[in-house]
């Protein structure tokens, strides 16, 4: 496998996005070192994919996201390190769960889940300079913060992801790679910031979202509306 041409064109400036249907293995080998910043959200092996959200909610019905494998283990220790290893920076939710270096910048993402079997925050290993730093933001079932619609089991809000983005270094590279890219959530925060993204996918269902969610995006609309045949909010972005 040899580099996609849509993520050259993302790297050479000719493309804000570009989402790859593969395992990230096969991938991460071609990208040119140091080109991109990594922020992603691998999977932790805690089974979230595997129906798990059906049986949580007590006060409506809960989104029944199907029955998968790919959480229930954690990603290889060695892809983790290799797509930190590609990238200066680094961002990686979950990182408790692998061998990492110490840090002095965790990242750590108060999710208000009150009495629940979720966990009361998610933390995420950086190599960034600085101190640790903390986000509240609510985002359990019905009660969450904002009106964003979930798509993914472990979908992040994309203004968390925006806030990890935006801890980046100011000479950080303007290209922000997900290995782990889900829903494309990590690809909606850079847009909205301004960046250019590179997602792999090597789930078909996820990366055909991804890229859905991406297009979306970009001309200023939402997956619904788009879905829904509504108007962009505005014109599409150079």
């Amino acid at each position: 496998m040899s580099l996609p041409a849509d993520v050259a064109a993302v790297l050479a400036g000719e493309r804000r996005w570009a989402v790859v249907e593969a395992d990230c293995r096969d991938v991460l080998p071609w990208l040119p070192i140091g080109a991109c910043v990594l922020v992603t959200d691998p999977p932790y092996g805690i089974g979230e994919a595997g129906g798990k959200n059906r049986t949580r909610s007590k006060l409506a019905p809960a989104t029944d996201y199907g029955d998968d494998a790919w959480d229930d283990e954690p990603a290889p220790q060695a892809t983790i390190d290799a797509a930190i290893r590609v990238c200066r920076w680094a961002i990686v939710f979950g990182g408790n769960y692998y061998a990492l270096p110490p840090s002095s910048c965790w990242l750590v993402w108060d999710k208000v889940n009150g009495e629940s079997d979720f966990a009361d925050c998610e933390l995420a290993w950086t190599n960034l300079p600085g101190a640790a730093r903390r986000i509240v933001w609510q985002w359990n079932g019905m009660l969450r913060r904002g009106r964003e619609t979930r798509h993914h089991p472990t979908q992040k809000p994309v203004g968390v992801m925006q806030w990890a983005v935006e801890r980046l270094p100011r000479d950080a590279p303007n290209v922000i790679l997900d290995p782990f890219a889900g829903s494309g959530t990590t690809g909606v925060a850079a847009l909205r910031l301004g960046r250019r993204f590179i997602g792999i996918e090597r789930e078909p269902r996820w990366a055909a979202l991804s890229c859905e969610r991406l297009t979306a995006e970009e001309q200023g609309s939402t997956l619904q509306a788009r879905r829904a045949g509504q108007m962009p909010l505005y014109p599409v972005k150079p």
